[in-house]
This record gives structure tokens, C-alpha cells and sequence, in this order.
């Protein structure tokens, strides 16, 4: 057969499967044998059809065509023997045997006998080799995972598994190439030709008097019909002259740079002839609303999953930002203007040693799970993912693109078939819904059950969360068909309505809430959407033009609060919200299955849509394109950069604040390697990262703006007191936030204050700089963030804690009450926990698990508490005083403590027992014991432990070995208030109780540079009572930046000294920055 008689064979093939002829099209590839749809194969092995999987195999290869090939027969009969076994169908078990395996004992008689053998047992699993055998649909996945890689590894299947490419619709669009040319050459074309039949060529017949129409100014040639939009060839009527639509309204989304005109107009064709268009032409009374200029192109990306999508959501603020989730349970994010997958997570269950019971075992019977929905929270700083078997996942979202395990939700049994985000009572929760019929109300934070709907009498579909005039509630749709509507109380449901088509529909609001539309399918395949009128439940208005028998549930979405669209017929289709008829349709250059997925990015700039190859185009209005192309700038901005890496500063993670903040230094592993240098966090756990503890002999580079050996002008360095016209006690914690943005201070008094940093010319990065002056931030509200304190004891004698979350939603803080947990955007207090007494004097998250966190007590020990179930699941014994510091290590799976005994501890993270403990040393001149607030930090390399107390600054390794110390002395007499690595791990920042602070190469502990006080507080004084420094802050990703918690309740942020001050002062060390003493053994 010629290479054109075989395209011929896939342009029928698209034809059938265009309308819907399913066995046909099946019957032809087998026939053919030029396309092997592997789709259909899984379907047919999947629902047990054995005869039809081994017709359809014959079109293609026969037993004794290859040891592939009789691989694939062998496999397909074995398990159909294995059932017939199973169901203990012995006759048909011998006629397998006979019939079909007995083929294959001329080739291997040994297993022939043992598969004979089997005949005897009463259940065939009695055999080692088949004891594993579980159920019939898990061995036919099983088996199908290996018959898919036998077809691939078969020669004989080479260049037949992938269908060609080409545009959907094409042999129509020929047909209808043809009849413009037959019209071309009649000798009296017709304005509006009627088009009766194609079994012979057309030729129109002459007018009354036999004379030539007058001319128009009609297109030159007919357009090329829109994919998918055309009736059956039995549908009766005239084949009308039509122009596709290109409101001007949406004209950005067309795909064709003229949408009346897809392809250049042959020049040989007659002036004023009509062009004949081989499509339906019901909307023609829309056509006349063209806009014929010129519209960008529409398809701007195309991006490759890997596997069907399900479900896509772009963030909420990050407008390129898209998440997807496909039918094998994975997300992904990605950076449509780059094309860049940011990250991308298969599933797994977090932890399976706390799943339930039902979902153990759907696990079991069936590892198979799909996303039903994914979806981001208002704010984008979380998102939630509900799966087809019992579960939801919440991730925290970092604006660097990095994702955090949240919670982890057995929700509900059997399948969970949407998620939403909503804010009853000011509190941001997660309503879910399932195959158990009921919806279901989280608590963001904790994951705490808050409310359980129940009311439905068929699987739950989807929910729909909104408030009007204050009052919060949900709409809800089953699979029967009813819609009912939930208030966030124990009452039942508000209303009971029908929604069109009886089965599956979702609900959705325009964007300024004021407008409510749904979109359904049928069990017969009829696609209904309309628009409620709320107030008296029933529909205001019925959309047209949807194609019948739809095989999948339509999709839809609202964009602008002005348009509507849905996948349908191979295409898109957009409606004007005040007008039922069909606006526009986009075939965005093929590809698309019957019944596309889309989604709307929040400015309506870009629409996601999936493909029919496990992909997803985007597309772009003008908007949109600008958009895009603004990052295709930047990056080829970045990218012709030679003396610089992409991100010349590296990407930080904040070892928050004084070594009190060390519990949020931890970072997993980063999802975007690639944007990120060798040596970036305070605690990096990628597995690449090796040996990044520098030398400071090769690093001297990078530390020499601590030039001067001592700076107590301030024209010598950048300092500023931040803006503050709150009157407070003293600072007595201090941290940035992972991001660079912020300080956070807690102060005596127990109120926390925060700065911001804002974006402008000045300052783009819009983190912490002494060239703009950070605002003191509130909520609008003017809410102040203060903790539980204890009635017995006042705030100012207690100890107070902090620590933030990964993402900077949230911060956990104490000052001698309850331990409280904020939302950082509202200030407001999301839950309580853990009464004194005895009192929490530190807090710090676990590594692995933002629920867990490690809660330092005034008596000494350790509570590890699950925040979500609000338990305490161990404690931790092993100090005599106050536990002072918490530091978690997840390369060495370990909790080190220290408290105020001077003692530290080492535990294991797995069983929480003690594997080391030991005091730390006394200075020459001091008597042990000693006694007083002793902190720990994990340096960068996770080898080496910073400990910092009054007396001394020292490095241990893991054995909790003191490989070297320093004691204040000379220039540095005062007692250690606090001490912190910067974020690249270079050096050590100590602040004193007179006010001076240290500036110590991490490597040896050597003074480097001395800061007076008088440096950064210009009326500093010794005399009275002069302010110092409780607490130090290292910046995240600013190695040479530091600020500082005073007595006074003031914050000094400052910076190394600028590089402009000409030659540095000479490096040798003074007295006090001799090398440091190394211990006694």
C-alpha cells in the first residue's frame, strides 16, 4: 500500500473516531495494522475480553512471529487459565489448557507439565511461584505492565503504537478544499450553492435568465471548518456558507492569525464567489459579530505530563503559576512562561502506619489512585489534592516554588471527589466531599474534623464554598442530580434542587461572586450549562450549543465575569454570560480530546486546556502573550549573562533569628536544583550538597567586608533602628522570615512585632535593606498579635518561645501561658494548646512533619506533640533545668537539646530515645558547675553544633566532641547574650551584654571584627542604664546582614561595612582574637 493510501487510513480512522464509531475504528487498525491504540488494548484486558484482545493482537503479529510476540500470547492465556482456576471452573480451565496453552509445551514442556499441575490443587496460589496472586483486576494490572513492555520491546510493533499528528477534522477539511474548488471552476457559481450530495462533483446550475451573479465582497475561499463542529455525513440540509466567529471580545484566543480566513485564498479563485464551508451553520446569525482584524496567536505553550490530566488550578496570585494532578495521583507545578516543571510529587501515602484500615486495603486490592481535584487555597500559600481513594493531601507552597508536606486527611471512604478552600468564621478550612455521601468541614491549621454534612443520598460530586451579606455556605451536587445548599451549622440542608441532565454537575461563581452557573452531563451524554438565579433556585438561563452523546462529563470555567467556556467537541467553546448562543469556538491546532479539561488563570490572561497525549496547551490572549513574552525576556536576559550564574544570590532558607529560631533551619530538599547554587541554606538536606562546610583560606573572598578589626563610627557600616511607635518591653526573640521579607519580634510584654519590607526602584528585591526603611506592618484591622500569658506570673518574668512555619503563614509562640498559633496574614489566633504549668520555654517543628513539633518545658523536659490530634506522643526526660534550645538535624535523624543545666542532649528522631549527653565545659577562670540559658544551631555541613552561652561560643561535631571554643576576653569582656551562623556558614555573629557584637570566622573561631555600640546607636552611652542586645537575627540569604533585639524594646538591623571605605584596616587579630583555646581531653 503507497504512503498516501495509508494516510488515507488514519484520516479515516480520525473520522470514526470523531463520530463516535468505536468498534469500527477498532475493527479498521486491527485490519489495517497500522495503528495499535494501546488504549483500547488495556480497556479490553482490564474488562476480561480475552477473545477480542487476541483478535485485535492478530492484526498485528501472530504466536510464532518473535519470542515477543509468543511472550504476549503466553501471558494473555495464563491468566485467562489462572481465573478460570480461580473460579473454580475446572472445565473451562481444561479447555484453556488444551486449546490455547498447549502450543507452548514444544517450546518449554517443563513448565507446560507444571501449569497441568496446577489441575490438582485446590487453589492454585498453593504454588510457591503464584502464592503472591491477589485478586483478578490487581493480576491484570500486574500483567499489563509487562504486555505493554513486551509490545514496546517487539520489532513488529515499531512505528504502530503512536497515532501521526496532525490537525483534528482533517478529511473534512479536505472534502471541504474540494468543494471550493469545484465551485471555483463553475461556469455560473452560485452565491450560496446548495450542496445535496458528495458522490459526484458539484456544479451549480445556471439562474433564470443565464447570467453571471453580480459580484460581492464576499472571502475569497471558505474557511477551514472548525474541528469537531461538523454534523454527521447523513445530516440533512444544505451545506451554508459560513465564517467561524472572532468576537472581539476574546479575539486573542484564536488560533489563526485572520480567523475568517485560516488559509491564504487561492489566487486563480473568481472574485465574488462564496466560499462553501462543509459545516453546520446553526449559529449563522452570530457570524455577523466578526471582528476580521488581525489576533495574536493563541497557542503560546505546550507542555508534556507524562499522564492524563485530571484536574489543573493556576495560583492565585503567581499567574503562571499552574498546578496539575493526573489519573496516576501525581502533581506537578509549572512555570508556564518558562516551560519549567518546578516541581512534581508521584503520590505516596505519608504515612501508612497511620492510614485506616479501608484505605490499607483499597491500597492493597488496587494501588492504582488518580487526582479527583486540585486546587489552591485564596491566598496561594497552600493546596490541597483530593484523591480517588479515601484521602487528601494539603502542601504548604513557598513563593520560591518549593512544596512542604501539611496534612495528610483520611477524609472519606471510597473516592474523594472535590476539595475547596473556604473561611467560615474568619478561619480557613477544607471542605471535601465523597463516593460516602457526605461533605466535610477541616480545620486548615490542624486538620481537625469541624463539620459533617449528611443529606445526600448518592455519591457527593462537588462542592461550591461562598458567603453573601456574611453568610457562609455551600453548595453541593450529587450524581443523582441534586443540588443541596449547607449553612456552617448541624441543621441540614437549606435547599433541594435538580440540576439539568440528572448526574454529574459542578457549580462555580463569576469572579465577583455575584453570578452562579453550572455545568452537568447526563448518563446519556446530553451536556447542560446554565445560570441560577439564586434567590428563587430555579435557572435563569439555558446555554446552546453543546454536541450530543458526550462520552465524558463536560468541563467548564468563568473568566472576567463576563465569559463562559467549556470543553466540548474536540474544541473550546466560549458563551457571553448574557447571550445562550455560542460566542466562539478554538480548536487550539488539535490534539484535544472529545471533552478537554481547561482552566483560566485569575486575570483571564491565560487558559490551560489538556491534550489528547498526556499534555496541556496554553493559550493566550493579548494579555497573556505580553505576559509570557515578558519572562521569555527576562530569562534570555538572564541566560546571556556570562560573569553570573541565573541567581547570582543564592536561594536561602532562614536559620531564624538567634540560635533560639534554629528548629525552622531545616530544609528538605530543594525541587529546583537548578536555580539554586552549591552551598544555599542553613541546613540543606540534598544528598548533592557534599562537604559544604567551607575553608575560609579559599572563602576569604567572600568574607571581606568585615574588613575593619574594629568599627565603632557608623559612616564604617549600614545600620538602621527600625520605625517603631509602640512602646514595649525588651526584645527577647528576634527572627526573619524564610523569605528575607520580614522581622518578626516577640517582645517582654508578649506582643510581636513586624517589618516590612516593601518593593520599590529602590529596594526591587523588596528584602531587608538600609536603603529604605521597613513600616512597622499590622492587619487592617489593627489586631496586635499577643500571647496567652499566665495570671500568676507576669509576662516580663517569663520565658518566651517562637518559631515560624516553612512557608511564613504561621508562627507557634508562648510567653509563660498557653502556646499559641498565629496566622501571620491576620494576626488572629487559629488554636491553643498546652497549659501551663509547667510553662513552654522553646519550640521548634520537626523536619519531616509541620504537625510534630518539639516543645521545650520549664521543668525540664521534652514534649514531642502532634498539633493536628492535639496529643502528646512521647516526653523526653533527661535535663536537671529549663530546656533553653531545641535543634533538629534531618541528616542525622536526631533532636539535639540543651537547657539551662549547661547539659546537652542528643535524641533519635525514630524511637525519641537519649544516645549522648555531656556538659559543656567551663572557661579557665570559671568554677563548674555552671548554670544560665545554653543554645544550640546546626551549622550548613549538619557536622558541626554551634553552642552559645554566657561564658563562651563553641563548635562541637555529632559526638558532641567541643572542637573549639572562645570566652569573652580584652576587647570582648561582657557575657555572651546570644549567638547565630550566618546563612552561608562562614561565620559566627555573637552579641554582648555591653552592647558590642562579634564578628568570628565560623572555620576557627577567630576574631574577625569587633562592632562597638556606638556604631550602630549613635547617642550610645555608658553611663545610666545603656541598651544592649538580648537576641541576633541572621539573615537568610544576606550573609553580611544582621539585626538586633535591645533591652530597650528597640530593633537595629545593619549590614558590613561599605566597600568604598577605601583599604581595609590590617586583618591580624588583636589580642582577643587570638586562636581559640582548644579543650582539655
Amino acid at each position: 500500500m503507497s504512503s498516501l493510501s495509508r494516510e488515507l487510513v488514519f484520516l479515516i480512522l480520525q473520522f470514526l473516531d470523531e463520530e463516535k464509531f468505536k468498534e469500527t475504528v477498532h475493527r479498521l487498525e486491527q485490519e489495517s495494522g497500522f495503528f495499535f491504540n494501546m488504549k483500547h488494548f488495556e480497556d479490553q484486558v482490564q474488562a476480561g475480553e480475552w477473545d477480542e484482545v487476541e483478535r485485535y493482537l492478530c492484526g498485528f503479529t501472530k504466536v510464532e512471529d518473535n519470542r515477543y510476540s509468543m511472550k504476549i500470547f503466553f501471558e494473555i492465556r495464563k491468566q485467562k487459565y489462572l481465573e478460570a482456576l480461580d473460579r473454580q471452573d475446572r472445565a473451562r480451565a481444561v479447555e484453556i489448557l488444551v486449546k490455547d496453552l498447549k502450543v507452548f509445551s514444544s517450546f518449554n514442556e517443563e513448565l507446560f507439565k507444571e501449569i497441568t499441575q496446577l489441575l490438582t490443587l485446590d487453589n492454585f496460589r498453593q504454588n510457591e511461584q503464584l502464592s503472591k496472586y491477589g485478586d483478578t483486576k490487581s493480576a491484570r494490572n500486574i500483567m499489563l505492565i509487562e504486555l505493554k513492555k513486551l509490545i514496546e520491546a517487539n520489532p513488529l510493533f515499531r512505528d504502530k503504537l503512536a497515532f501521526p499528528a496532525f490537525k483534528s477534522s482533517r478529511l473534512r477539511t479536505l472534502i471541504n478544499q474540494s468543494l471550493n474548488w469545484q465551485h471555483q471552476l463553475c461556469k455560473n457559481p452560485r452565491p450560496n450553492p446548495d450542496i445535496k450530495t458528495l458522490f459526484m462533483d458539484h456544479s451549480c446550475t445556471p439562474t433564470a435568465n443565464g447570467s453571471r451573479p453580480p459580484p460581492t465582497n464576499s472571502p475569497l475561499a471558505g474557511p477551514i471548518p472548525k474541528a469537531g463542529a461538523f454534523p454527521p455525513i447523513g445530516a440533512h440540509g444544505p451545506f451554508q456558507p459560513v465564517v467561524s466567529p472572532s468576537p472581539g471580545a476574546i479575539a486573542g484566543w484564536m488560533s489563526s492569525p485572520n480567523p475568517s480566513l485560516p488559509h491564504p485564498a487561492h489566487p486563480r479563485t473568481p472574485t465574488g464567489v462564496t466560499g462553501i464551508d462543509y459545516q453546520s451553520a446553526d449559529s449563522e446569525h452570530l457570524m455577523k459579530r466578526i471582528r476580521t482584524g488581525q489576533a495574536d496567536e493563541a497557542v503560546v505553550r505546550t507542555l508534556s505530563q507524562g499522564s492524563n490530566v485530571m484536574s489543573m488550578d493556576f495560583h492565585p496570585q503567581q499567574q503562571t503559576i499552574l498546578l496539575v494532578g493526573t489519573n496516576v495521583g501525581d502533581i506537578s507545578l509549572w512555570e508556564v512562561g518558562s516551560r519549567e516543571r518546578l516541581v512534581h510529587k508521584p503520590f505516596k501515602v505519608w504515612d501508612i502506619q497511620t492510614a485506616s484500615t479501608p484505605l490499607q486495603t483499597a491500597l492493597v486490592n488496587d494501588a492504582a489512585i488518580s487526582v479527583n481535584r486540585c486546587v489552591w487555597a485564596p491566598d496561594g500559600l497552600m493546596l490541597g489534592v483530593a484523591f480517588s481513594k479515601h484521602i487528601v493531601q494539603i502542601y504548604n507552597y513557598n513563593p520560591t516554588g518549593e512544596l512542604r508536606q501539611h496534612l495528610e486527611i483520611d477524609a472519606h471512604i471510597g473516592g474523594v471527589n472535590d476539595i475547596a478552600f473556604a473561611h467560615p468564621n474568619k478561619q480557613l478550612c477544607i471542605v471535601t466531599c465523597g463516593d460516602d455521601r457526605v461533605i466535610k468541614v477541616w480545620d486548615a491549621v490542624a486538620g481537625r474534623r469541624q463539620y459533617t454534612f449528611e443529606g445526600h443520598e448518592a455519591p457527593v460530586y462537588s462542592v461550591c464554598p461562598h458567603y453573601k451579606e456574611n453568610i457562609q455556605f455551600i453548595f453541593s451536587t450529587a450524581i443523582d442530580g441534586k443540588i443541596k445548599a449547607w449553612l456552617y451549622d448541624c441543621l441540614g440542608s437549606r435547599v433541594d434542587y435538580d440540576a439539568p441532565g440528572l448526574w454529574c454537575t459542578m457549580m462555580s461563581y463569576s469572579a465577583d461572586g455575584t453570578r452562579l452557573f453550572s455545568c452537568g452531563t447526563s448518563k446519556e451524554g446530553e451536556s447542560y450549562l446554565v445560570e441560577w438565579n439564586e434567590s428563587e433556585g430555579a435557572i435563569k438561563r439555558t446555554y446552546t450549543g453543546f454536541r450530543k452523546r458526550c462520552l465524558d462529563v463536560v468541563q467548564f470555567d468563568t473568566t472576567r465575569n463576563r465569559f463562559l467556556a467549556a470543553g466540548d467537541e474536540f474544541q473550546i467553546k466560549f458563551w457571553d454570560m448574557d447571550n445562550t448562543n455560542v460566542l466562539a469556538t478554538v480548536d487550539a491546532d488539535g490534539g484535544l480530546p472529545a471533552s478537554p479539561r481547561l482552566r483560566f488563570n485569575k486575570e483571564g490572561s491565560l487558559l490551560a486546556v489538556t491534550t489528547n497525549d498526556s499534555g496541556i496547551k496554553i493559550l493566550a490572549n493579548n494579555d497573556g502573550l505580553r505576559l509570557v513574552r515578558m519572562l521569555e525576556g527576562r530569562a534570555m536576559e538572564k541566560n546571556r549573562g556570562t560573569s553570573e550564574p541565573i541567581n547570582s544570590k543564592p536561594l536561602m532558607v532562614n536559620a531564624i533569628g538567634a540560635i533560639v529560631n534554629v528548629p525552622n533551619t531545616v530544609v528538605p530538599s530543594l525541587e529546583r536544583p537548578d536555580r539554586i547554587q552549591p552551598v544555599v541554606s542553613i541546613s540543606n538536606l540534598n544528598s548533592r550538597l557534599v562537604d559544604v562546610k567551607p575553608r575560609i583560606s579559599d572563602d576569604i573572598d567572600k568574607i571581606k567586608s568585615w574588613k575593619f578589626s574594629d568599627i565603632a563610627d557608623p559612616s564604617q557600616m549600614k545600620a538602621l533602628r527600625l520605625p517603631d511607635s509602640t512602646t514595649a518591653g525588651k526584645i527577647v526573640r528576634l527572627m526573619y522570615t524564610n523569605n528575607g521579607l520580614a522581622l518578626l519580634a516577640l517582645a517582654s510584654n508578649a506582643v510581636h512585632k513586624l517589618w516590612k519590607w516593601q518593593r520599590n526602584e529602590r529596594n526591587p528585591s523588596g528584602k531587608a535593606s538600609t536603603y529604605v526603611a521597613p513600616q512597622l506592618w499590622q492587619p487592617p484591622n489593627g489586631t496586635l498579635m499577643t500571647n496567652d500569658v499566665n495570671d500568676n506570673k507576669p509576662a516580663e518574668e517569663s520565658i518566651a518561645c517562637i518559631a515560624l512555619s516553612k512557608n511564613d503563614s504561621y508562627v507557634m509562640s508562648a510567653s509563660g501561658g498557653k502556646v499559641s498559633l498565629f496566622n501571620m496574614m491576620t494576626f488572629k489566633v487559629m488554636t491553643t494548646f498546652v497549659s501551663p504549668p509547667p510553662a513552654a520555654t522553646f519550640l521548634a517543628f520537626h523536619p519531616q512533619d509541620n504537625n510534630i513539633i518539639a516543645i521545650g518545658m520549664e521543668d525540664s523536659t521534652i514534649l514531642i506533640f502532634n498539633v493536628r490530634v492535639d496529643e502528646v506522643k512521647t516526653k523526653l526526660k533527661g535535663h536537671q533545668n529549663r530546656i533553653t534550645g531545641l535543634a533538629f538535624s534531618q541528616n542525622l535523624n536526631v533532636l539535639v537539646s540543651s537547657g539551662a543545666d549547661t547539659q546537652l542532649c542528643v535524641w533519635s528522631i525514630d524511637g525519641w530515645e537519649k544516645k549522648k549527653t555531656r556538659f559543656i565545659q567551663a572557661p579557665a577562670g570559671r568554677q563548674p558547675p555552671m548554670v544560665g540559658e545554653t543554645k544550640v544551631q546546626f551549622h550548613n555541613d549538619h557536622k558541626h553544633l554551634l553552642v552559645a552561652h554566657e561564658s563562651q561560643i563553641a563548635v562541637y561535631d555529632c559526638k558532641l566532641e567541643c572542637l573549639r571554643s572562645w570566652s569573652p576576653k580584652d576587647a570582648l569582656a561582657a557575657p555572651i547574650s546570644s549567638a547565630i551562623y550566618s546563612c552561608d556558614g562562614l561565620l559566627v555573629y555573637a552579641s554582648f551584654c555591653d552592647g558590642a557584637v562579634g564578628v568570628f570566622d565560623a572555620d576557627t573561631l577567630r576574631l574577625r571584627c569587633r562592632v562597638a555600640p556606638t556604631a550602630y546607636i549613635p547617642s550610645f552611652s555608658l553611663s545610666g542604664n545603656p541598651s544592649y542586645p538580648l537576641v541576633i537575627a541572621a539573615h537568610p540569604s544576606e550573609p553580611n546582614q544582621i539585626a538586633l533585639g535591645m533591652t530597650d524594646g528597640s530593633v537595629h538591623w545593619g549590614g558590613a561595612p561599605p566597600q568604598e571605605n577605601g583599604p581595609s584596616n590590617s586583618l591580624n587579630p588583636s589580642p582577643s582574637g587570638q586562636a581559640s583555646e582548644h579543650p582539655s581531653r
